[in-house]
């Protein structure tokens, strides 16, 4: 009886050894959501105490960025482990995917979504998905077993002239009347789907991270006999904001303020779940958004912080993103001031969860042992891109911003230093320059581009 006990403890530690080898993975998206934006990051007015406490408990990343200033090449990018310019998925003259496009991410492109099934993974995504709305394109025809969701942004099928002005890329003005001071649902004809089926029209946004939340709960609950992904993309708090009747006037911040604490409340309602389900210690969290504020909506859209400028551009307040990893097994807790990407889960998310990559070039890191045991991260570099120009890059903690002869020079910036992007420091580095010169040159080099799916007819 003795050697049975230890037996069957032998094999009960293998078994757990086995589950925790295969974590549970949960990756939260914020839309618009500013580097300043939770309290941990230094906003004095919005109180994000879950968000404090995954930080706390996890890991706060200073330097993680998105591979993009907007929403749809963001996305392809987080998706894919690929630089949007890779995929089809930026363009110069469309910088989103809109309601009457007929492109979105191609079926030759492998997602988390299809690399976390392949490792035997329940797959489900609720919330915002802007990688294409027609059925091919869809959520659940590249990986997901399920979706919950908008297929694009909770302002479009409405204000024709904030649409049109999108779609010339023209820089919106400060838009006043009743569609963004006191927005209703009515004023916007967004498709509310599930799988490949519009089950509503025009629904109610001031419900939306609630259901989101519950749909996400849902998910977590009837799969938590097996390793899961889940992806939530929150709709806020992308312009029009809404929140519901318990988070209205709860902020100092006004609107925006409340928007990001029922945020907050719904982060602390997944991890509330994951613990419930006694899954904590089989679970990662990130915790991010897609891109910065869109601070042409001023006191709507959200603050960068210390960064310079906002969503669309390739400033460091356009790409550098609040982000928080949490996981009680597998995240060592820390501040951590390395370089990371959204790109960066693809290999991250293979190496934890035993799946193999696509043989296809990617723009992946595996940042799993920065996660598991604070060691120094692999990724020096950073391009930052603007639709189809690449615009910037970054190599350590230097920034170089490249110009041309007939509107700007060539800049530097010490982003240890100056995170605002402030004091060009180009004079004392040419060499460095020169070299990051090269690494741009031969970047641009190796890109294979592919039909452009924001402008396909």
């Amino acid at each position: 009886m003795k050697y049975m006990s230890i037996l069957a403890l032998l094999i009960f530690a293998l078994l757990a050894n086995a589950q925790k080898d295969k974590p549970n993975v949960i990756v939260i998206f914020a839309d618009d959501m500013g580097y300043g934006d939770m309290s941990c990051n230094g906003n004095p007015s919005i109180k994000t105490p879950h968000l404090d406490r995954m930080a706390y408990e996890g890991q706060k990343w200073t330097n993680f960025y998105v591979a993009a200033p907007v929403c749809t090449p963001s996305r392809a990018a987080l998706m894919t482990g690929r630089l949007p310019i890779r995929n089809g998925m930026s363009s110069n003259k469309r910088r989103v995917l809109f309601p009457d496009s007929t492109g979105g991410l191609l079926q030759v492109e492998y997602t988390l979504a299809e690399m976390f099934k392949s490792a035997g993974y329940a797959t489900g995504m609720v919330g915002k998905w802007h990688l294409g709305h027609k059925a091919e394109f869809l959520p659940i025809n590249h990986g997901f077993d399920s979706w919950y969701g908008i297929p694009y942004s909770n302002d479009m099928d409405g204000d024709s002239q904030v649409i049109n002005a999108l779609k010339k890329g023209e820089k919106l003005p400060w838009h006043k009347g009743p569609h963004w001071e006191n927005p209703k649902s009515e004023y916007w004809n967004v498709p509310l789907m599930q799988g490949d089926k519009i089950i509503k029209r025009s629904p109610n946004q001031e419900l939306l991270t609630k259901n989101y939340t519950e749909k996400a709960i849902d998910f977590i609950k009837a799969n938590k006999a097996k390793p899961f992904f889940l992806y939530l993309a929150h709709s806020m708090p992308h312009v029009p904001l809404f929140r519901s009747d318990d988070f209205k006037n709860v902020s100092t911040m006004g609107l925006y303020g409340d928007v990001i604490e029922e945020l907050d409340w719904s982060v602390g309602e997944i991890i509330k779940s994951v613990k419930a389900e006694g899954l904590a210690e089989k679970t990662i969290i990130l915790f991010t958004s897609d891109n910065g504020p869109w601070l042409s909506f001023r006191t709507q859209g959200g603050i960068a912080g210390p960064l310079r400028d906002g969503k669309g551009s390739t400033w460091e307040g356009g790409m550098r993103e609040p982000t928080v990893f949490w996981g009680p097994a597998y995240i060592k807790p820390g501040i951590i001031h390395d370089i990371g990407c959204t790109t960066d889960m693809m290999a991250t998310f293979a190496k934890l969860s035993g799946a193999k990559l696509p043989e296809v070039k990617l723009d992946s890191y595996d940042l799993s042992e920065v996660l598991l045991n604070q060691e120094k991260g692999p990724r020096q570099e950073m391009f930052y891109y603007n639709g189809e120009k690449l615009q910037a890059l970054r190599l350590g903690n230097f920034k170089v911003r490249f110009g041309n002869d007939q509107q700007r020079p060539t800049e530097l910036y010490n982003l240890a230093l100056d995170p605002g992007e402030n004091y060009n420091v180009i004079k004392d580095h040419a060499e460095l320059v020169k070299e990051m010169q090269t690494l741009r040159q031969a970047h641009v080099d190796g890109i294979i581009k592919v039909e452009n799916q924001l402008i396909r007819k």
